[in-house]
């Protein structure tokens, strides 16, 4: 008789239900991780665009970050990055307590439309206390995500981390970003083949355009499609501007009926890391398994490298871009973000604009085609409680 392996029940995540008429979350307690997620839009589809990894619910080796067996959808990551290098004393796991640590549920709340999970952390690394409310609206296609930072003193990266599962298609989805001034595939090797991982852009050329981007072995891609370069790793940040009401990033499928958009505070969140995951990395737990995944990560860091590397002085901050926030126990800090998902009408090829307008936003495709959706824009615009 075949033998059958019995999977530890405690390497499934603990998981938090948030629901309304038209969202259904899941909210996993280790790192707080939103995912999946269902959105139900007003043409009568559903879509569930976050990634969940390959691997959940597998017994993993022994010494990896907690949140590598949660693996899911969008999480807060505070300070943001590998943080392979400890900073005056301070060791953090990749992307911080926050994204490795068990969060503790205070409430699910309603109030008028809206329903609320309220958690919280207290940080042991370096102390304070991050709350974390995720909203559901009625009638609202989107996750209203709020966390406040109080108690912290000095410079931290910080950043959101949603992975999105893109359709086993190339060039599937179409990636645009509002607002942002130039880009930079990461300085120095993002994996090596000796050690089971590969790349294909050019370590840290500059690029104007997601259309054209420089490849190590020659020529030019285009990151604006995805999935692309099948069996890579790669990882560019988008520079922003800092300036705006609100900054925005989109991923368009055209042939599925639908946008995912992400928007941020740019105030907050300056600048974008898209991090291009489809099965470049050959070790556990990875196994050349997570494919046509793309993380549009929401930033103000150095790169994804951590606390270190954006505090101190790098070509960024050299130059009067900034790579950290200041945090101060006296002034907490809100980070708000927004994951809507919009129907859109045929021909409408890639988003260009997003705008607000009375009742909610207006989004317009680069093809001139636009559609109205009751998202909040001005969720994101304050960053003090």
């Amino acid at each position: 008789m075949k033998k059958t392996r019995t999977v530890p029940f405690a390497v499934y995540p603990l998981i938090w239900p948030l629901r309304n008429d038209v969202v259904e979350a899941s909210v996993a307690q280790t790192g707080g991780m939103l995912g999946p997620v269902v959105f139900h839009l007003p043409n009568g589809h559903s879509v569930s665009p976050l990634a969940v990894a390959p691997w959940t619910g597998e017994v993993l080796p022994e010494g990896l970050p907690p949140l590598l067996n949660t693996l899911r959808g969008d999480f807060f990551c505070a300070p943001f990055g590998g943080n392979g290098t400890a900073f005056r004393g301070e060791s953090h796991p990749p992307h911080g307590e926050s994204a490795n640590k068990a969060w503790t549920l205070d409430a699910t709340t309603h109030a008028g439309d809206a329903i609320t999970l309220h958690a919280h952390l207290v940080t042991r690394v370096r102390k304070g206390r991050i709350d974390k409310r995720l909203t559901l609206r009625e009638g609202h296609t989107a996750v209203y995500c709020e966390h406040v930072m109080q108690g912290f003193s000095g410079d931290m990266p910080i950043g959101t981390h949603p992975c999105v599962q893109f359709p086993n298609r190339e060039g599937a989805g179409r990636i645009s970003v509002g607002n942002w001034r130039w880009g930079q595939v990461l300085p120095m090797d993002l994996e090596k083949p000796e050690d089971g991982g590969y790349t294909a852009l050019k370590i840290g050329s500059r690029f104007r355009s997601l259309r054209r981007v420089a490849l190590a072995r020659g020529g030019w891609t285009d990151l604006s499609r995805y999935p692309a370069r099948k069996g890579y790793e790669d990882l560019v940040m988008l520079v922003g501007s800092g300036k705006g009401d609100f900054g925005w990033t989109a991923v368009t499928f055209p042939d599925e009926g639908f946008a995912l958009i992400q928007i941020k505070n740019p105030r907050v969140l300056q600048h974008t890391v898209l991090w291009h995951s489809n099965g470049g990395r050959h070790y556990a737990p990875w196994n050349g398994r997570h494919v046509n995944v793309l993380g549009l990560e929401e930033v103000t860091s150095y790169f994804h490298l951590g606390l270190a590397e954006s505090v101190r002085a790098n070509p960024l901050s050299k130059a009067g871009i900034p790579t950290s926030v200041k945090l101060s126990p006296r002034r907490p800090l809100r980070v708000a973000t927004i994951l809507a998902v919009v129907a859109i009408p045929a021909k409408f090829d890639e988003v260009a604009s997003l705008r607000a307008v009375d009742g909610g936003m207006e989004v317009t495709a680069l093809s001139g085609k636009s559609v109205k959706a009751p998202i909040d824009l001005s969720f994101v615009q304050s960053e003090s409680v």
